[in-house]
């Protein structure tokens, strides 16, 4: 019977690693993070914020429904991503 290796998932992700998945700045992420109440992440004593799986799932979704709209305002694509529920994967 070959081994076979278990497929590592990491629980928590960095502010650093999570922007960089997205290609964007930090702040970005910031700002989507104050305007949805579904990202939620972690933070230590120092302030790090901490993203699991669910909010780099959420975070995905968020910005395929911005990109999906390019033709919209930014501002009146976010009044339609805040209509969805806010419970977007949990």
């Amino acid at each position: 019977m070959p081994y076979k290796e278990r497929e590592i998932s990491k629980m928590y992700y960095t502010m650093g690693e999570v922007s960089a998945m997205f290609e964007v700045n930090q702040s970005m992420i910031r700002f989507y993070e104050k305007e949805f109440d579904v990202l939620q992440p972690k933070k230590n004593k120092k302030g790090n914020r901490y993203f699991t799986p669910e909010d780099v799932e959420n975070l995905k979704i968020i910005f395929h429904l911005i990109k999906a709209t390019p033709s919209m305002a930014p501002k009146n694509t976010l009044k339609i991503i805040r209509q969805i529920p806010k419970t977007l994967t949990r």
